[in-house]
């Protein structure tokens, strides 16, 4: 694999939310945690979801890119003020059990994990 875009957006319905992109993309989430979070992982996209204050659903969240080389989670800032991260599949995994714990259910793409 090479990059993944990574798109994190804020919703205020997480289920519905689940359900349509879901639809859209053609396949389940990778990792859902209850009431907060749902993440996707394509062959070129890392799509992230999670519920935001009301006012806030709709708006992007930051982007980023998924690189299996990426030794750890790492932000920066563009000239735009968007905050753009850059991080492996195991740094984002390692970010979702540190803020989530055992409420974080990961599913299928065990194969991706171990790249």
């Amino acid at each position: 694999m090479g990059r993944r875009f990574h798109l994190a957006l804020g919703v205020a319905d997480l289920e519905a939310s689940i359900a349509d992109y879901s639809a859209r993309l053609g396949m389940e989430p990778e990792c859902v945690v209850a009431g907060e979070y749902a993440l996707w992982r394509t062959e070129g996209l890392n799509l992230s979801i999670r519920v935001v204050k009301a006012g806030e659903a709709g708006q992007l969240r930051h982007l980023g890119w998924e690189e299996a080389e990426a030794a750890a989670m790492e932000s920066s800032v563009d000239v735009n003020g968007i905050l753009w991260e850059r991080f492996s599949c195991a740094a984002q995994r390692q970010e979702i059990e540190a803020l989530w714990g055992t409420a974080a259910c990961f599913g299928a793409s065990e194969t991706d994990r171990a790249s």
